[in-house]
């Protein structure tokens, strides 16, 4: 992922008293009985992976049996018989968003069965603790332990490790090495952890910490990311009895061997290979080495050889990451660089203990039919960035696969290479629309690919990524109610930063004008009922929030509305072209506008304020319909354009709303809720517009965080479109 992903999280203040004042809505009833769930069958709109795969490994003595892990979407273990990934953490709800970043997993060679994980996605003060998994039958069922420290699975250093293992001498001892809390021990399978004895660096708030651990034979190696590079630095330990430590002998220094990043153990030549770089990565590197230790030479201490394939210089810098060997032969690694944008990043190859190398990459050829985005708006897709995650069969010595900033790519022949992701999305979700008419029943726009044309939802879209121009996350999507050929889009690039679409999504063309601003602060839009006028918020990524602007050319010209809130998202009445809205979060006023966008006026006030995430949407074919999802304060609905709103009162907490298509006899569309109606947040189905929910998803199928999107098909009654936060676009069918 080009950029650090967090899920913002506000302390939203209510407006107490003005609450208070404000109507029920007729017909719900207050906290209803939490509603029974609707058997639902959840799937994947197949875009295929799309975010950072962090670490990726084979079992040691079972063939077929891999996992991998990623920052902020969870961990899958790989069906040899399938050739597919099956999710292991969707379990994981709405309170522990946090848990869906893996930090480091581990596996026994003596119990095949065994899978441990290290949850938690941000070490900082607003996040939650992490936690630890471990299941004995392969990540089906698991059990969890609650840690009193922090992970971080989604902050720099996210590429290394592992930072979990179990103890080479006893199945039952694991080790996790953490950022800010040093090296924690656990001898009952991971139940309990305290802090490892003897265990030299202190910790400290800001840092790294332990950065990998890796078993040498019977010892025990753990690497330290906090050293500063020099003579006496000290950044890989060691011990041979779980108790004693000691700083490993001769160990190299210097910048390009500041931070160990991985280790992989040859245990027929009885080598450690390590790779180094001067910053943790996956940004920041531009030094690095790979050096190996001979662990059971004459002197009994062990000899180290630098083997660095190519060592970064002038123009060309670039850290080490991922290291794998071959089980199978001896003096056969792998390892791969990061952070190489000149020369573009690769993985090298030995065959004789790292005295000679070859570029995979030289002789690669790539084929990415199945998941056509990751050309990027070009002819060819890149070899891959952020490569930390490495891995070589143990059972074929020419089947590797390593993970980029994007996908998994896999090779059976060293020379052929193909994304090896089905059943893996990790794709950040923001906008969602379904539209009425046309071949695709669901356009998207996420982070780090921009917006795709899902003309099927079983296949990746087959456009790849929307161009002309390519954009990198997506900041709006929007379609012109009672003209859907016609769509917009927003978002970052260097090449324009809107676009217009007149055949439904399937082709854009740039605005010919865009705001000056638009480049540094690209916000969401939205197109009035016919398409014939545009209103274009702007947002910093900082959250610095500027004035809209509004073109009634086709994004030829633009005029700035200084009465329409800044950073406020824009709202188009789907029945009147001349209507739009606004809802103000600073001061929870309802803004409306009569005259097409030209100017804004407020309506209702004395609501929820304080939370730029409250969320604003109009009921499809109606008029001045709106319903309001302000979190923990509930759900509001108008249907006098903003002039009153109403509480429902069969809604505790709002995160986001949609409508779907109604159900067979009702004269209103289908209702989809992100939020809860006593204690549980999940997503719910209303057929009676709010006086009643059902909760349509159940306690295997929660995907952390979901409160960005969600929206129903406008064709298909009971089908929902659910945004989540790494775990790619859900959508749900009821079973019949």
């Amino acid at each position: 992922m080009p950029t650090l992903r967090r899920r913002t999280v506000l302390a939203g203040t209510a407006a107490t008293a003005a609450l208070a004042a404000l109507p029920a809505l007729e017909g719900g009833t207050a906290h209803a009985a939490e509603p029974q769930p609707q058997a639902y069958r959840w799937r994947n709109a197949v875009i295929g992976g799309t975010g950072f795969v962090t670490g990726a490994l084979f079992h040691p003595t079972t063939p077929g049996l891999a996992y991998a892990r990623t920052d902020i979407g969870g961990a899958y273990r790989w069906d040899a018989r399938t050739a597919r990934w099956t999710p292991l953490t969707d379990h994981l709800g709405w309170d522990d968003w946090n848990l869906l970043g893996v930090e480091a997993m581990a596996v026994d060679p003596a119990h095949p069965d065994r899978l441990y994980l290290a949850l938690g996605t941000y070490a900082q003060s607003w996040a939650g603790n992490g936690a630890v998994l471990r299941s004995d039958d392969r990540g089906t069922t698991w059990t969890r332990t609650d840690l009193t420290v922090k992970l971080g699975a989604n902050e720099d250093g996210r590429g290394m490790g592992e930072r979990l293992l179990v103890d080479p001498r006893d199945s039952d001892t694991l080790w996790l090495g953490t950022r800010h809390d040093g090296l924690l021990r656990s001898t009952d399978r991971g139940a309990t952890w305290a802090a490892a004895p003897g265990f030299p660096p202190a910790p400290f708030a800001s840092g790294q910490g332990v950065s990998l651990l890796v078993a040498v034979g019977r010892a025990v190696y753990a690497g330290w990311a906090d050293g500063d590079g020099g003579a006496s630095a000290v950044g890989l330990y060691r011990t041979a009895d779980g108790t004693t430590w000691e700083a490993v002998p001769g160990q190299p220094t210097g910048t390009a061997a500041r931070i160990p990043v991985r280790a992989a153990y040859d245990r027929h030549a009885r080598e450690l290979y390590v790779t180094y770089a001067d910053a943790p990565g996956p940004n920041g590197q531009a030094n690095g080495s790979v050096h190996k230790l001979a662990t059971a030479d004459a002197t009994g201490t062990g000899k180290w050889t630098e083997v660095t394939p190519v060592p970064p210089g002038g123009s060309d810098t670039f850290g080490y990451g991922g290291v794998a060997v071959d089980a199978r032969r001896p003096g056969t690694v792998v390892v791969s660089t990061n952070n190489r944008w000149a020369a573009v990043d690769t993985l090298y190859r030995t065959t004789d203990g790292g005295r000679t190398w070859t570029s995979l990459k030289d002789s690669a050829v790539f084929d990415v039919s199945e998941t056509p985005f990751l050309k990027w708006g070009g002819d060819q897709p890149k070899f891959g960035w952020w490569i930390q995650a490495v891995a070589v069969d143990p059972y074929d010595s020419k089947h590797i696969v390593y993970g980029t900033g994007a996908t998994l790519y896999g090779t059976r022949d060293l020379v052929h290479w193909a994304p090896r992701i089905r059943g893996l999305e990790e794709t950040s979700v923001l906008q969602l629309v379904s539209p009425p008419v046309g071949e695709a029943h669901l356009l998207s726009g996420s982070g780090d690919i921009g917006v795709l044309y899902h003309e099927r939802l079983t296949a990746s879209p087959s456009r790849g990524m929307a161009t002309n121009p390519v954009f990198g996350s997506a900041t709006g999507l929007a379609q012109a109610a009672g003209r859907p050929a016609y769509v917009v889009r927003t978002g970052w690039g260097d090449h324009g930063n809107g676009a217009f679409s007149d055949d439904g999504g399937r082709t854009w063309a740039p605005f010919a004008a865009q705001p000056s601003l638009a480049h540094d602060a690209p916000g969401p839009i939205a197109a009035n009922a016919d398409g014939s006028v545009l209103l274009w918020s702007f947002v910093h990524w900082d959250g610095t929030r500027y004035p809209a602007h509004r073109s009634d050319d086709n994004g030829a010209t633009w005029t700035e509305i200084s009465s329409f809130p800044k950073g406020a998202t824009p709202v188009a009445d789907p029945a009147d072209p001349t209507l739009f809205y606004a809802y103000d979060t600073d001061t929870g006023t309802l803004q409306a506008s009569t005259d097409s966008g030209r100017s804004f006026t407020a309506r209702a006030g004395g609501l929820p304020a304080g939370d730029s995430q409250f969320q604003l949407v109009a009921a499809p074919g109606r008029s001045g319909d709106l319903w309001l999802s302000v979190k923990w304060n509930g759900l509001y609905r108008s249907t006098d354009g903003g002039a009153t709103f109403a509480r429902i009162t069969s809604c505790r907490a709002a995160y986001t709303l949609g409508f779907g298509k109604a159900a067979p006899g009702a004269g209103y569309p289908a209702l989809y809720l992100v939020g809860s109606t006593e204690s549980i947040t999940a997503v719910h189905r209303s057929d009676d517009e709010a006086g009643s929910w059902t909760r349509i998803n159940d306690d295997r199928h929660q995907w952390g965080w979901t409160g960005q999107a969600v929206t129903g098909d406008p064709r298909v009654y009971g089908r929902v479109y659910l945004a989540t936060n790494g775990r790619g676009i859900q959508y749900g069918d009821p079973v019949r």
